[in-house]
């Protein structure tokens, strides 16, 4: 890594956390891009103190001290994670063709940056793939045999794609309403149960029920067919968790805070490019069906009633 520097653009996401937002930045100064487009939320008028935690994350920005081109899409208003993080990467794909994106609380392992950069050039022209993922949230994924696998289920803790995949993004998810446009996401998942969840999910971002923006790139995702490119091994680490994050509050959550590990190169192609559903079956059981607290314990408790029970018919016999 010592002679390689990235050439790709470098979307930097950030809002009112300097002390993510440093540690993040310090990865992306040894990448040094040519080429920094950062997004910026403003603060909440009802959350004292947040106009000056602003303030000292984008002051972060003005440390660049390699040979860069800077661009700023500074909100002076709170626009939500929704409609910010959204409008802010319609600005940077209409900005530039492709791009590496990352957030103030996703901290990339050196070696993701060249990751996304092979792989954004190697697979330009495929529609197929829609974007390159940084995190595997399983750790490590038939990392012997090859360095990337393709998936329906990918992630936006650092990630890169192409102006010509973003262009069916709708942060309002209107085709969600077309009740043909739901039998082929089912079709696209190829599982009813992992469906029936999803559903959920775009239900209650189609009804503003959640203000974010990922859910609506999956869904763009799932109609188009798109896949996502997932490393053999986790590239970025969530180290955001805890009361200051907008969605991820549970700072003991298994997700927070995972190692990352180097990335080999060359990397090792795989043979084909088709979903590997072993791999989607183990993230969504971890990441998307993970029973909430309340229902741990309920089994807890359950599983300890019927040992007692079991003992119980046992000394009774």
């Amino acid at each position: 890594m010592t002679d390689w520097q990235v050439k790709t653009p470098v979307a930097f996401i950030i809002f009112r956390r300097p002390d993510t937002t440093e540690r993040v930045f310090e990865v992306i100064r040894q990448a040094k891009p040519p080429k920094l487009l950062v997004v910026a939320d403003g603060p909440r008028p009802d959350k004292p103190g947040e106009a000056e935690q602003c303030a000292a994350a984008r002051a972060i920005i003005d440390r660049v001290d390699w040979d860069c081109q800077v661009l700023k899409n500074f909100s002076d208003t709170n626009l939500g994670c929704k409609r910010r993080v959204a409008s802010g990467l319609d600005w940077v794909f209409e900005t530039v063709e492709e791009a590496i994106i990352i957030e103030d609380d996703c901290l990339p392992h050196p070696t993701f940056f060249r990751f996304c950069e092979e792989l954004l050039q190697k697979y330009r022209d495929d529609e197929r793939i829609m974007a390159i993922a940084g995190a595997n949230r399983l750790g490590k994924w038939k990392s012997d045999i090859q360095s990337y696998h393709f998936s329906n289920y990918g992630g936006i803790w650092g990630w890169a794609s192409w102006r010509r995949a973003w262009r069916y993004y709708d942060v309002d998810m209107k085709l969600w309403a077309n009740p043909e446009v739901k039998k082929r996401v089912r079709d696209v998942l190829a599982d009813d149960y992992q469906f029936k969840l999803r559903s959920k999910i775009f239900d209650a971002t189609y009804a503003g029920k959640i203000d974010t923006w990922d859910y609506q790139w999956k869904f763009a995702m799932h109609i188009q067919s798109g896949l996502n490119v997932i490393p053999a091994v986790n590239l970025v680490s969530n180290i955001g968790f805890g009361g200051q994050a907008t969605h991820t509050f549970a700072s003991k959550s298994k997700s927070a805070e995972n190692p990352t590990y180097a990335m080999e190169f060359p990397l090792k192609e795989p043979p084909f490019v088709a979903i590997d559903r072993d791999y989607d079956r183990g993230f969504f059981k971890k990441v998307l069906d993970a029973p909430s607290l309340p229902t741990r314990i309920m089994r807890k408790l359950n599983k300890i009633q019927n040992n007692i029970l079991a003992k119980i018919a046992i000394n009774k016999k």
